[in-house]
């Protein structure tokens, strides 16, 4: 997988890619990710990446030209799957878009700032729309951080157990059961019974049971989904 995101601020994205599992990822190849700085497109002197909106009001817009020659140039090189534009106003992102998206061969990505960019981009360029959740943040940047942990970790090869994924919260709509690990007992608050009993099959009912009674107890939205 090859993941290229366009940012103004770089220096932003760094940090996440270069720690735990999304680090292995990179480096055993199984995914490429690149920053590339929007301002290198910019126009002129300063590299000019935005203006004020046209028809007045408060904040500036991410122009369109500095936008299209990089994503332009980009598509000269190769062919994406998908052209992420991350926005509050996107779909919400979440782990059924995350498995559908990790199948990607070649995703760019684009990180907004200021009040957005230019409608024309989302028309030419944009094939999907994405949002973290119903809140303003400064720019896309740690969105985009949040979206490619979430895919890359899905990729084939780089979680060392590779069931591991497939019992994380929300995948099946329904979120993870309890866990434990040692010691069995501390300060009288034990670890259920079933889970030191040695036998898998109880162990897995307990665990669905545990999944079904928190997602109907915190996520009642998402038990809703199941058509029980």
């Amino acid at each position: 997988m090859r993941i290229d995101i366009i940012t103004l601020h770089p220096g932003l994205l760094e940090s996440p890619f270069q720690h735990s599992i999304v680090k292995r990822a990179i480096e055993k190849n199984l995914v490429t990710v690149n920053f590339i700085n929007l301002r290198d497109y910019g126009i002129g002197k300063y590299k000019q990446v935005d203006d004020s909106p046209f028809g007045g009001g408060a904040g500036m817009v991410m122009t369109i030209e500095p936008i299209a020659k990089c994503i332009e140039e980009l598509k000269a090189q190769r062919s994406y799957d998908e052209i992420i534009y991350l926005t509050p106003d996107g779909e919400v992102f979440n782990q059924e878009k995350a498995n559908t998206f990790s199948m990607a061969k070649n995703i760019i990505l684009l990180c907004g700032h200021y009040k957005g960019v230019d409608e024309r981009v989302r028309e030419l360029f944009i094939t999907k729309e994405i949002s973290i959740g119903d809140y303003v943040l400064s720019g896309g940047e740690l969105p985009a951080a949040i979206f490619c942990d979430a895919i890359i970790r899905l990729l084939p090869g780089v979680l060392s157990d590779e069931t591991s994924a497939l019992s994380d919260s929300f995948q099946d709509n329904l979120l993870a059961p309890p866990v434990y690990t040692r010691p069995a007992d501390y300060k009288g608050l034990k670890v259920p019974d079933v889970l030191l009993s040695g036998d898998p099959k109880q162990v897995e009912n307990w665990r669905l049971a545990q999944s079904v009674e928190r997602t109907q107890q915190r996520r009642p939205d998402i038990w809703k989904k199941h058509d029980i």
